[in-house]
């Protein structure tokens, strides 16, 4: 991690010395000779004596004059989720040096590689400078009136002739909240809900496992927090190279409280040489070991009776469950010796608060939803949720993607995860003061009924993991009018989903493609498209205003730094001009101002704090987000809270929920179902949102409440019957009632506080320490998914067919408008002895120096320049066996067809059979070189195979998540 301006030589890794040593050089490359073999120097830089004059710049550092005052201007690191601060410092609106940021209470002055190296986003010459459109297999520049024109024509072509449900719409978690809410609204004046974004890929298990569980789908405490952890498990995540700044924070845990630091994973990684110890586990037996960690725990009375009984629902299921997963059974499933398990469970039974992390080794798996379900229940088990050291502490992978994820960009919910249900619309059309029968007219094809054109509207779309299936599809399979004919693509990486031959068949039956970037992806640089394709240049969160929940779900405000170069523009204002094309720019902006096209985020987030009242995000209002940036010394760097000053009592970023308007100055929610504090100091319960009873068992708290709730027992969440039936709603103003009548018509003791615009019912709730969503149990149980009680299922490729038919995948089912196939797949990878012509298993994970799809960051010559090279990481006996050297080149070949070439790293970080693929990289295709179908001069520096080559099929049966961490390759010597 940077802390300070350093002229010291960074350390090479040991295959990035290597490979710089095959490249050429003994002593390895140097910066200018590897920026010259990359094509920087002499193609990429080359491409720009095309350019006019004024877009040519030199690349190195920006002048300091010191008869220019400087400004300093505070935003948000672009890449991970952490929340890192970053401090411009600009001169003549150019932005000329980099701190980072000292007073913040998450970061406190550190970076890291990624976050140490963000100036050069906003500089670098292969961004994507002005629109282009794709004629002949050639890319050539447009104008932007032009590409506006051009595209919302074949939009509308495709709208007319197929529906809307024909075009996909796949926004970003680089959004900001502001960008991501007016992305979803978009969509619905569209007429669509096939509108996605990268959560789909990386936490929409996590979101459906633990809001299937106490309430809300989000991380329960913060990282700062963690600092309280007597003891820390870490199962499928990295965070020394995926989250490195929050590794300060779980240091110091280790350090101070002489915590356990146990860790859980395939791969002997960064995170794990820190641990006290180390489990290795067999990809995708998340659950045995878990259950296995459980049964110790229950076998020697180690479990929280008294929270079990006060605030979980269905502990006994679970133990019956748990009971079948002997030591014997666990370890002839998963590996782990029931020994080892036992000291697992003993040191986090025996230090507590302990807190459980976990990331996208977890969450990538086609039982996603139920290893999140499972890791839950394990803390609940413990007592170890809503209290401060505990909790869920779930590492998010890109710096928004909480908040989009919050905002709605989503094919299941509007904004604020409500639904798609006829309520959810209405309330959202009186949020947009539209007419709700306008926007149900909007969904649909010619001639549908208004019926059928509602039973769309409230229709799950189809998801990024799958939206090239709905490409591909003919009109029987697809259970909407008609296939997808059109993609627009916002801010996401084209090589991060499987089965990417499959995509790119998706993508050559596409009418339009549209890409809209600050860097060309993986999208734009296909070779089986000719004609009929777009790149709209956008520019980075540094060049815009807006505010961005960071995993802890603190909201930040990044201020602008710069004015967006070249000629690209911000998310807002592309989505306003293209609205304007399609006719419905009035409707979008009704209550929003707009100047020179772009719609301002600071009235964007006015109607979130007004319209998003079920996940409390409604007291962050632009005032006091940016007060919280510039005061942000005065929040203690542990509790998250104000000590001092104007904001004295607050937490930082007021985390979610943060109740009322606002003028209520809530502090914010630092611990999630946190009892020990009134709700107006951030305490909270369980929700409850599955009723009351169940199966003759009360499902609400039982002797559990907030400090300061009159009501000292579980409770429903508040409607306008339970205010009537406590003899509360005479503590209505007549302002409020007026809006509660108008909502409810006939039905007013229907009105629900969460469809409350007047936040009259919630008023009154919180006025007597209630939660307005209720007082209820956890669901240890939860009936309504596939698998109420977690259970183990076997990859859908799995090494171990004698495991399937004990073990076997979900079955067969339709869902997000396409059939799902796990069973059947498996079934016939079984019958077709893949295992034993495919013996390894692939897992897959990220690098310190990239993030996500990489083209970003592969784009960036300063953490380019520290890794070359795609990679398998591949075990020292494997490697004997096949005969392959420590950077040879391999063939990485999967079961559906797909292979890619890379480097051997020799290592034992993994296990005996097993493979591990970093997933950054692009730019290749089965060996072969595509730099020359990347727009010239825009092409990454760094090019590699896409690990998803040769990923497989395998989906969550709730959230349609890839299985990635799970499936079988073949490796050969090239």
């Amino acid at each position: 991690m940077l802390i300070k301006r350093t002229t010291a030589t960074a350390a090479r890794s040991g295959l990035v010395a290597r490979m710089a040593s095959q490249a050429g050089g003994g002593k390895g490359v140097t910066r200018r000779s590897f920026l010259q073999q990359s094509g920087l120097a002499a193609g990429g830089l080359a491409g720009l004596g095309a350019l006019p004059g004024r877009f040519v710049r030199r690349a190195e550092a920006a002048p300091i004059r010191a008869d220019i005052p400087k400004e300093l201007r505070k935003n948000i690191c672009t890449h991970c989720s952490v929340g890192c601060t970053v401090v411009a410092e600009v001169q003549n609106g150019v932005w000329v040096q980099q701190e980072p940021g000292w007073e913040s209470p998450i970061s406190q002055g550190t970076h890291c590689a990624k976050g140490a190296s963000v100036r050069e986003l906003v500089k670098g010459e292969r961004r994507v400078k002005y629109p282009l459109k794709l004629v002949n297999g050639e890319w050539t520049r447009i104008s932007w009136d032009q590409a506006i024109e051009e595209i919302g024509d074949k939009l509308l072509e495709i709208r007319n002739t197929y529906g809307p449900d024909s075009v996909f719409w796949l926004g970003s978690a680089k959004f900001s909240n502001e960008s991501a809410y007016l992305m979803r609204k978009f969509a619905a004046f569209w007429g669509t809900n096939n509108i996605d974004h990268q959560a789909r890929i990386c936490h929409s298990t996590t979101v459906a496992g633990v809001a299937n569980t106490w309430g809300y789908g989000a991380m329960t405490n913060s990282f700062n927090d963690i600092q309280n952890a007597q003891s820390l498990l870490i199962i499928g995540a990295n965070p020394a190279e995926a989250h490195p700044v929050a590794m300060q924070h779980m240091l110091r845990a280790k350090e101070h409280n002489r915590a356990p630091w146990i860790v859980i994973d395939p791969r002997f990684t960064r995170t794990a040489a820190h641990a006290t110890q180390y489990v290795r586990i067999r990809p995708g037996t998340d659950i045995p070991v878990v259950w296995g960690i459980l049964w110790h725990i229950f076998e020697n009375g180690w479990e929280d009776r008294e929270f079990i009984a006060q605030r979980v629902y269905g502990m006994e299921a679970i133990r019956a469950e748990v009971a079948r997963w002997t030591p014997e059974e666990v370890e002839r499933i998963s590996g782990v010796p029931g020994a080892q398990l036992f000291e697992v469970a003993r040191a986090i039974a025996h230090n507590k608060p302990g807190t459980l992390i976990w990331c996208m080794g977890a969450t990538q798996k086609s039982v996603g939803t139920a290893n999140v379900r499972a890791f839950s229940i394990l803390q609940l088990a413990l007592g170890n949720i809503g209290v401060e050291g505990g909790g869920a502490n779930i590492y998010r992978g890109h710096c928004n993607v909480q908040g989009a994820t919050d905002m709605g960009l989503d094919v299941s919910t509007l904004p604020s995860y409500y639904g798609l249900d006829e309520g959810a619309w209405r309330h959202f059309a009186r949020v947009w003061d539209v007419d709700y029968d306008d926007l149900v007219a909007r969904f649909g094809t010619e001639g549908m009924s208004p019926d059928e054109r509602r039973a769309l509207m409230e229709a799950k779309g189809i998801p990024t993991t799958r939206w090239f299936d709905g490409a591909a599809a003919d009109r029987e399979t697809v259970d909407q009018p008609n296939p997808i004919r059109g993609m627009f693509v916002m801010g996401h990486g084209g090589n991060t989903v499987t089965r990417m031959p499959d995509m790119l068949e998706g993508l050559a039956n596409l009418d339009l493609l549209v890409v809209v970037d600050a860097h060309p992806t993986t999208f734009a640089a296909v070779q089986q498209r000719r004609d009929n394709s777009y790149i709209l240049p956008a520019c980075t969160q540094f060049e815009q205003d807006g505010s961005r929940a960071c995993s802890n779900r603190s909201l930040q405000w990044g201020q602008k730094v710069v004015e967006p170069i070249f000629e690209s523009k911000n998310d807002r204002e592309i989505l306003y001009r293209l609205a304007d094309k399609l006719g419905f720019a009035d409707d979008l902006c009704r209550h929003i101002q707009v100047v020179d096209n772009e719609p301002l985020a600071e009235d964007i987030l006015r109607e979130i704090n007004r319209g998003c009242i079920s996940t409390g995000y409604t007291g962050q209002s632009p005032e006091r987000l940016k007060l919280h940036m510039r005061y942000q010394h005065t929040f203690d760097k542990i509790s998250m809270r104000a000590t001092e000053g104007p904001l004295a009592g607050d937490y930082y970023g007021l985390p979610w929920p943060c109740w009322g308007h606002p003028e209520w100055q809530h502090p914010g929610s630092p611990t999630l179902y946190d009892t020990s504090k009134h709700v107006m100091e951030g305490g909270s319960t369980f929700r409850a949102r599955f009723g009351i009873e169940r199966d003759g068992e009360t499902l609400l708290a039982e002797g559990s409440y907030s400090l300061g709730s009159e009501i000292e027992d579980g409770y429903p969440e508040f409607t306008m019957a339970v205010l009537r039936t406590l003899g509360w709603d005479a503590e209505l103003t007549p302002e409020e009632l007026a809006v509660i009548e108008a909502i409810g018509g006939d039905n007013v003791d229907d009105v629900s506080w969460a469809a409350d615009l007047s936040f009259g019912i919630m008023r009154v709730a919180i006025s007597h320490g209630c939660l307005p969503y209720g007082n209820a149990k956890a669901r240890a149980v939860a009936w309504n998914l596939p698998d109420p009680v977690p259970v183990h299922r076997e990859p859908v490729y799995t090494p171990r067919p004698d495991l399937a038919a004990d073990y076997p995948a979900i079955e067969d089912m339709r869902d997000f408008r396409l059939p799902l196939l796990n069973r059947s797949v498996q079934q016939a990878a079984i019958d077709a002895r893949v295992s034993e012509d495919f013996p390894f298993v692939y897992t897959s994970g990220r690098l310190v120096e990239y993030e996500g799809g990489g083209e970003e960051t592969r784009s960036n010559s300063w953490l380019a320049e520290l890794q070359q090279t795609m990679f398998a990481e591949i075990n020292v006996q494997d490697a004997a066996r096949l005969g392959i050297a420590d950077g040879d080149q391999v063939w990485i070949v999967g079961p559906e067809g797909g292979r890619s070439r890379m480097a051997a790293l020799v290592t034992e970080r993994v296990g005996p059979g097993v493979v591990f693929l970093p997933f950054h990289f692009s730019g290749y295709w089965e060996g072969e070189s595509l730099r020359r179908f990347y727009p010239a001069g825009a092409d990454p520096i760094v090019l590699g195979e896409p690990a998803n080559v040769v990923t497989t099929y395998g989906y969550d049966p709730m959230t349609l998540m890839q299985e990635t961490k799970a499936t079988l390759v073949r490796v050969e010597k090239a």
